[in-house]
């Protein structure tokens, strides 16, 4: 297999009716984790980073191992910028050769996203690159650096942002929430059944740590193709390095190993919720 664009995955989704995970990473560990886990479970996968990461995680340096990663693997893998916040970025994603991007302007009024939308897509199609971009606004936010308060998707404006751009996939606003859940969240299926009826590209769904397995099935159920998840692999990461560092007997390279081990544990799991495990073509 190889580097995929991600519309490519997500047509072979909706029509076997299953999730694709795009997960988050931020080191070289990870990255092996979750190639570990797709090419075990034989399932497609996205491999992404979001902007607010590149501080930690540059692009310059950390985007080609992405998508040497992906080339290598015997599954399909897309790479994809997530949550990319202004041109420049997303530019220099695409001039590495990611398969994918997302322009994220869902705190704007709709005309207004709609119209940084359109320049993107112009800019994704002269590499043949796919776009993500969001209709309403998720509780929290990529780096927890805000709390900010949610607002819903306008089926109307799901609709208006895809017949205006024709871009290959929008992230919804459902009652998920990025980062750590402060309740159980509560999700608002009828929104999304109201936009899947309007538009016929595949639905994202972010902010996927803390769902329960029934309400991913049942979003996968109601049209959700893309599914991010990123805090949960995170803190398995940390969770298993924690666990190492109690041991007597310390060296890095078994403490990479605990690493790679977090992100394994955690992309598997939810691989299978998603139930795209053995979906690799």
């Amino acid at each position: 297999m190889s580097l995929i664009n991600m519309s490519a995955l997500l047509k072979e989704a909706e029509a076997d009716n299953y999730g694709v995970g795009a997960f988050s990473v931020a080191n070289m560990e990870m990255v092996m984790g979750v190639i570990k886990a797709a090419e075990e479970l034989k399932s497609p996968i996205i491999l992404q980073v979001a902007q607010v990461r590149l501080p930690f995680s540059p692009l310059s340096i950390f985007g080609p191992l992405m998508l040497a990663a992906a080339k290598e693997a015997t599954v399909p893998v897309a790479v994809h910028l997530d949550h990319g916040l202004d041109i420049n970025t997303i530019k220099h994603a695409l001039d590495l050769g990611f398969s994918s991007v997302m322009i994220d302007a869902s705190q704007l009024p709709i005309e207004e996203n709609i119209k940084i939308v359109k320049k993107v897509k112009d800019l994704a199609g002269s590499y043949e690159a796919d776009v993500e971009a969001e209709v309403g606004q998720l509780a929290g936010s990529e780096d927890d650096s805000a709390d900010h308060e949610m607002l819903y998707s306008r089926p109307e404006e799901v609709q208006k942002l895809y017949e205006e751009t024709k871009l290959e996939a929008i992230a919804l606003s459902i009652g998920n929430a990025h980062g750590l859940y402060k309740r159980e969240p509560r999700l608002n299926f009828e929104i999304l059944a109201r936009a899947r009826e309007r538009v016929p590209v595949p639905l994202v769904l972010h902010g996927g740590s803390g769902i329960s397995d029934e309400d991913f099935r049942r979003c996968i159920a109601g049209g959700i193709r893309k599914i991010n998840v990123a805090t949960d692999t995170f803190l398995s990461v940390e969770r298993l390095v924690r666990e190492y560092c109690k041991e007597e007997r310390k060296d890095y390279f078994r403490m990479s190993a605990a690493m790679v081990q977090g992100a394994y544990e955690s992309i598997k799991r939810h691989i299978l919720i998603f139930q795209s495990d053995g979906k690799a073509k």
